[in-house]
């Protein structure tokens, strides 16, 4: 499995490759030469697939799928050659073709898109590796829930605003 390590403050500190089975303490990133402290205690449910963030040690984890980058260079090209047809610059065969290129290549996209698993809370990202069912995608209330968690312990309290009439 491959790792993306950052921090609880979301800063970058590597990339780690770790082997799963042989669960090493420490590890060393590929980049920047730093060793990292893994959290391997209760990571792993039943069927062996990951549950918890070996790095920051939360259990609030969900999938995302990446797409490659040509894909906005794909999709401009898209509207592109709809516009054209659409205001009836071109239409022959010649557009067809571009059409029917710029949708096997949408689908080829399709196909390379990778879904990875990420950490609300260090946003620590993890690829190559089996992802389990009950993990959601990206949910605004947990990553608030996660956040708030975070910020009450470390900030001020929340400032409270008065009302209007409580001024006069």
């Amino acid at each position: 499995m491959r790792v993306v390590v950052r921090q609880e403050n979301r800063r970058r500190l590597g990339e780690i490759e770790v082997d799963a089975d042989k669960k090493p303490a420490r590890a060393t990133t590929v980049d920047s030469n730093q060793e990292v402290f893994l959290d391997w205690e209760r990571s792993f449910d039943d069927g062996g697939q990951l549950r918890r963030c070996i790095i920051c040690g939360s259990e609030d984890l969900f999938k995302h799928k990446t797409f490659p980058q040509i894909t906005p260079i794909v999709i401009v090209l898209a509207f592109a050659l709809s516009l054209i047809g659409v205001l009836g610059y071109v239409t022959d065969i010649a557009i067809l073709i571009g059409m029917t290129g710029v949708l096997l290549l949408d689908i080829a996209i399709l196909f390379f898109a990778r879904t990875r698993l990420y950490c609300y809370r260090c946003r620590s990202q993890y690829r190559d590796l089996d992802i389990a069912e009950y993990h959601k995608r990206w949910d605004r209330a947990t990553d608030s829930r996660v956040r708030g968690r975070k910020s009450r312990r470390n900030g001020p309290p929340p400032r409270r605003h008065q009302n209007r009439d409580s001024f006069a």
